[in-house]
């Protein structure tokens, strides 16, 4: 019986390229190689698609940016072309193409968890690991997450939408508006992931200057309230029938869990399973359900929370549909003290992927409705 080829796609243009490369690498190292054969496809900064040879050579040891000097040189941009006899993807170009059987996207931010490579390989036809577009761009678009949070019942901060156009003109009637929501607060950009572009705010110039450091990131801004109490997070696995993991809690270095501390700053810890009440567990394990049902999640997703007691309670704070797979990353830890080791972790991930693309409906191969001629209109 042939191996499942698994493209692993990693790198990309956003903020967390370096996070993406060290997550692929343990994706490769943990995956069963003796039922997967696994093909690199780094993404450079500059958002070229870079040969298997060049990428292998990223994960073996060589820089964590993709493009410039050797590399570049070695490799050359790759396309993606579809193969309508296998449903598959062909890698490369002129005679050296390499057919994959499923892609499995460790991309974390803009261009790699907001939908866009998912659409891509939807055109392509190709079974690929986690949320579709819609998912994806729900879950990376922070205002529409918790739009969707709000729609199910979940509890969320209160925020303040920051946009770059109206800051240009108005930005003194914006920053009042946001200051309603109290000091401490956070600015954020709406469309990153891993703390990048967050400033803490204690007052109305570190407001000031928070939105417009998340502004240089996205040209939309989250002020939100903050909330404090502990940091939980919680993970899904499934498709149609999700299941959560055990919670977990993160101890932060620093006065919040921004990029320093989660992937600098040694001092930060996590504590597997939180040492909270049953009920508490509960109610996270079902509302991070609830939360990646209402943005229409698929395969993999971590959803972190704020537990206040007394005070709030619990209170969604988001959802990551492709979270972090590196060596601290709490994802592939909480299923492991669910019971699932990270091995199978990789390789119920797959046939989920698998899974979902067969079942999808391929209305392509219908008859056209009566009356209608072959071939569309």
């Amino acid at each position: 019986m042939s191996k499942i080829r698994v493209a692993v796609v990693f790198g990309g243009r956003s903020g967390e390229h370096e996070v993406s490369c060290a997550s692929a690498r343990n994706v490769v190292a943990a995956i069963d190689q003796d039922k997967y054969e696994v093909i690199l496809i780094g993404i450079g900064r500059d958002g070229r698609f870079m040969l298997p040879a060049a990428s292998r050579a990223v994960l073996d040891g060589g820089p964590l940016e993709l493009g410039g000097g050797g590399l570049e040189v070695e490799g050359e941009p790759v396309s993606f072309l579809q193969d309508p006899s296998r449903h598959e993807v062909v890698l490369g170009s002129d005679s050296r193409g390499e057919a994959v059987d499923v892609v499995f996207p460790v991309l974390h931010g803009p261009n790699g968890e907001d939908g866009s490579i998912q659409g891509l390989l939807e055109i392509a036809d190709i079974p690929y690991v986690g949320s579709a577009v819609l998912g994806s761009a729900l879950a990376m678009d922070k205002e529409k997450m918790k739009v969707m949070f709000a729609s199910v019942g979940l509890p969320v901060a209160d925020y303040v939408i920051v946009r770059a156009h109206e800051w240009a003109i108005d930005a003194d009637r914006l920053l009042d508006e946001a200051a309603w929501l109290g000091f401490p607060s956070f600015s954020k950009p709406a469309n990153l992931g891993s703390s990048v572009g967050i400033s803490r705010c204690t007052d109305l110039d570190s407001l000031r200057a928070g939105i417009e450091e998340a502004l240089r990131h996205d040209r939309k801004v989250l002020v939100e309230e903050a909330v404090p109490g502990r940091e939980l997070e919680c993970g899904v696995l499934g498709n149609e029938v999700p299941e959560s993991s055990v919670v977990g809690e993160v101890i932060a270095a620093r006065e919040f869990y921004d990029y320093e501390a989660k992937y600098i700053d040694s001092a930060s810890t996590t504590v597997i399973p939180a040492e909270i009440p049953a009920p508490v567990e509960e109610i996270v394990r079902k509302y991070a359900i609830r939360a990646f049902t209402a943005v229409e999640g698929a395969g993999m997703a971590r959803v972190d929370f704020f537990y206040q007691n007394p005070g709030r309670g619990v209170v969604v704070n988001e959802i990551n549909t492709i979270p972090g797979f590196t060596r601290i990353s709490m994802y592939p830890k909480l299923w492991e003290a669910t019971g699932v080791p990270y091995t199978e972790l990789i390789e119920r991930l797959i046939q989920l992927a698998i899974d979902r693309h067969r079942s999808k409906p391929r209305p392509e191969s219908m008859p056209p409705p009566a009356g209608l001629p072959a071939g569309g209109g």
